[in-house]
C-alpha cells in the first residue's frame, strides 16, 4: 500500500487512490505546464521563482492558473503529509486545462492540478552527455516554456541513454548550442563561464539564473563544435544543482574540473542561506 500523499485539484488524497480523467488534455494532447523542484528539510527550493515560471509557461499556451493561493496550499500540506519520504524530496507541480474533448478545444473554466513528491535520487557526481542532431525549435510559441508535451525530450533521452549516457545534448535550429532533455548547459574556456542565451531557445532554468546571478557568466550564442575543445562543462538543474560532465560523446574531460568544482560549493553555501532565493 503506497502511503505517499499527493494534491489533486482541491485537496489531499493518498497517491494510490488518486485518479485523473481519460479525457484530461494533459494526457490526450499534453496541453499544460508543469514544474519540478527540490525541496530540502521542509523547505521548497526557489518556490517563488518556479511558482512564476509555472504562470508564465501556462500564460504561454493560454492557460490561466486558477489560483496562486491553492497552488501555494496544496505545496505545503503536500511537504507536510510526507516528511517520513526523508529530508530531500523531488515535488513534480502539472497543471493542465482538465478534461476536454478528444481534439484540441478546451473545455472552459475547467483545470487539473497535481502536486506530488517522491524521495530524490542521487546524482552521479559527473555526467556523461551525448550530442544528439534533433534541434530544439527556437522559433517555437512553446520555446523557453516548460509545457507537458515532452515527447521529444523523453525520446533523446532515451537515444542518449542508449549510448551509454546521463543526458543527450541539442541545437537549436541554427546549429548552435541549446540545452539538454531536463538541463541547461555551461561550459568553461580559458576561465571564462559561458552559456546559451534565451533567445537561443534553451528553457530558462532556475538554477540557470541563480548561477548567472551569483557568479561571472557570459551568455552567448555558441557552436555546437565548441564542446570539442572547452576546458570544462557542466549541466544544471533544479534538482542536480551543478553537475560537471566528464565526457561528451568520445571526448573525455577532467572532471570535476576546479572551475565547476569551486562554483558548485559556492552554489550549495548560497542556496543553504536562502532557499527562496
Amino acid at each position: 500500500m503506497n502511503s505517499t500523499k499527493v494534491w489533486l485539484n482541491d485537496e489531499l488524497v493518498d497517491a494510490d487512490k488518486a485518479t485523473v480523467s481519460i479525457f484530461d488534455h494533459g494526457f490526450t494532447v499534453g496541453d499544460g505546464a508543469f514544474e519540478t523542484l527540490k525541496v530540502v528539510n521542509g523547505q521548497p527550493v526557489a518556490l517563488t521563482r518556479h511558482i512564476e515560471r509555472l504562470i508564465h509557461s501556462l500564460n504561454t499556451i493560454g492557460i490561466e492558473l486558477n489560483s496562486e493561493e491553492i497552488l501555494k496550499k496544496a505545496i505545503n500540506e503536500v511537504i507536510l503529509a510526507n516528511k517520513s519520504l526523508g529530508d530531500v524530496m523531488r515535488m513534480r507541480i502539472t497543471y493542465t486545462s482538465g478534461v476536454g474533448p478528444l481534439g484540441s478545444d478546451r473545455t472552459k473554466d475547467n483545470f487539473t492540478l497535481v502536486v506530488a513528491v517522491s524521495p530524490e535520487s542521487v546524482w552521479p557526481d559527473t555526467a556523461i552527455v551525448a550530442t544528439v542532431t534533433d534541434p530544439r525549435n527556437d522559433k517555437s510559441m512553446l520555446a523557453g516554456s516548460k509545457t507537458t508535451s515532452y515527447a521529444q525530450n523523453a525520446a533523446l533521452l532515451s537515444v542518449a541513454r542508449k549510448l551509454g549516457a546521463h543526458e543527450a545534448i541539442m541545437p537549436n535550429t541554427k546549429g548552435e548550442l541549446c540545452e539538454g532533455t531536463g538541463s541547461n548547459i555551461f561550459v568553461v574556456k580559458d576561465g571564462q563561464v559561458m552559456t546559451p542565451p534565451l533567445s537561443g531557445g534553451c528553457l530558462g532554468g532556475i538554477t540557470r539564473a541563480l548561477v548567472i546571478k551569483w557568479f561571472d557568466v557570459k551568455e552567448v550564442d555558441l557552436p555546437m563544435t565548441v564542446l570539442r575543445d572547452v576546458d570544462e562543462a557542466f549541466l544544471t538543474s533544479s534538482t542536480r544543482d551543478i553537475q560537471p560532465i566528464s565526457k561528451i560523446d568520445d571526448r573525455l574531460l577532467n572532471a570535476p574540473g576546479p572551475v565547476a568544482s569551486k562554483m558548485r560549493q559556492e552554489f550549495i553555501a548560497k542556496l543553504a542561506q536562502n532557499y527562496d532565493a
